[in-house]
């Protein structure tokens, strides 16, 4: 039996069914799970002094491309909208393999975990060279954090009409083959897993309606979630009703694609309708309110969502239409355009924070993270608010609002992935190294 105690935090915020904020308290993590939230706990394990700092869970991101952070700032995508951003990497990432999958997974999960973050999900959609999922599923692995990786796939090119060229497009039974063996090799259903696969065909600009219905019976049949891209920008929705003659919000309920078990990434354009089918469904949204800037793609409905009972996570979005991975930004991001579009009250610093815990665990039907409660998974972020980002706040636990955005310590299933601010689990600094030469391998 392991322990650790993490005591004397200013304050904890539970993100439980009550909202709870604690002062001067004391949190023991036993064996992977929360055993005790208190004050006076005692341990015979490790002691961490949390004088200073403010207690969170750990921040739960529910739309990545990982890969992506090979190809940061690309010249001709800086200024792009969606489809002519698409247009200018897609030749770029087919030339990516195992080495370039492996390494930008680690050094985009590294990312996100400074900025508190202790769940991830995935978006891999390209497997060209030999890549695999796996590739990203090893990557995860050695780096500590809790993964949901999910199999994307593309299957109609531009010869078909689709987006993608069709040197990236895959076969349909090839890609139906390879989504059951990843889900049996890789997939864990249990409460507590570090790894759980989804099954996600891109977008519905670049795989047929046969893929979509037989992925989402698919996915039923292994007991999996669905992802995919839906109502991105207005150009998602001009193709949508071009050619499948309805919104995006019908297309996705006419081929099972709604449900508890379905999240779907963006949905910047869903209108009254759209919103109402998903919170009578129980369809996750994955907010990425960062990548909907860079993107020009418009400021989505979260609002509207969240009154209705959609339930709604934070994504950062691939780092080539974000160019950062940082949690925090993202959540503050989420409260600002929200404000922005529906006034300064339409969502305060600690509902945002909400959406990027305990939302974003709710999103992926992760039930045992994003709240610190006994019996939950002992996924932790600390803050320190000691520094000059938080000095003079009167009111510290508005981390969104003063700061920092750089977590002091991270605890993933009771493992510390980060100490004071630093990568515990791999060599950072050589993983970086490797990821700038093979940039500048893509780059020339």
């Amino acid at each position: 039996m392991s322990e650790t105690l993490i005591r004397n935090a200013d304050s904890i915020l539970t993100m439980d069914e009550g909202r709870r904020e604690l002062s001067g308290a004391d949190l023991l993590i036993r064996d992977g799970q929360i055993a005790e939230i208190g004050q006076g706990l005692t341990t015979k394990g490790d002691i961490h002094d949390a004088t200073g700092c403010i207690v969170t869970p750990g921040l739960v991101n529910t739309h990545h491309h990982l890969y992506q952070t090979l190809t940061r700032a690309v010249p001709g995508g800086q200024d792009a909208l969606l489809f002519g951003w698409l247009k200018t990497l897609y030749p770029i990432w087919a030339r990516f393999g195992p080495e370039e999958m492996f390494t930008s997974t680690q050094i985009g999960l590294a990312e996100l975990a400074l900025s508190g973050c202790t769940l991830s999900s995935d978006h891999l959609y390209l497997y060209l060279n030999g890549a695999r999922l796996e590739d990203t599923i090893a990557a995860a692995a050695e780096l500590g954090l809790r993964f949901h990786p999910t199999r994307g796939a593309m299957s109609i090119g531009e010869s078909d009409g689709g987006l993608p060229p069709d040197s990236l497009v895959e076969a349909e039974p090839a890609i139906l083959n390879d989504m059951i063996r990843v889900v049996d090799a890789f997939h864990d259903p249990s409460e507590g897993a570090m790894c759980r696969v989804g099954l996600a065909p891109c977008s519905p600009f670049s795989v047929s309606r046969e893929l979509m219905r037989d992925a989402a019976l698919l996915a039923r049949d292994k007991g999996v979630m669905l992802h995919t891209h839906l109502a991105e920008n207005d150009e998602d929705i001009a193709y949508s009703q071009a050619q499948f003659g309805c919104r995006p919000g019908q297309y996705a309920e006419d081929l099972g694609w709604t449900g508890a078990d379905v999240w779907h990434a963006h949905c910047v354009k869903l209108d009254g309708t759209e919103i109402d089918l998903f919170a009578r469904t129980g369809t996750g949204v994955a907010h990425c309110p960062c990548s909907n800037c860079r993107l020009g793609s418009g400021i989505a409905p979260v609002r509207a969502m969240r009154d209705a009972g959609v339930t709604v996570g934070l994504g950062v979005d691939g780092s080539a239409s974000n160019d950062s991975g940082n949690m925090m930004a993202e959540a503050r991001q989420a409260m600002l355009l929200q404000r922005v579009a529906k006034g300064a009250d339409a969502m305060s610093a600690r509902e945002a924070l909400e959406i990027a815990t305990r939302g974003g665990a709710d999103v992926l039907n992760r039930p045992d993270c994003g709240r610190l409660m006994p019996g939950k998974r002992a996924d932790i972020a600390i803050w320190d608010v000691t520094g000059i980002e938080s000095a003079g706040s009167w009111d510290p636990a508005a981390l969104l609002l003063v700061g920092p955005t750089r977590v002091k310590h991270l605890f993933v299933e009771g493992r510390q992935i980060v100490r004071d601010g630093h990568i515990t689990t791999i060599d950072l600094p050589r993983t970086i190294e490797t990821q700038n030469r093979l940039a500048k391998a893509l780059a020339s």
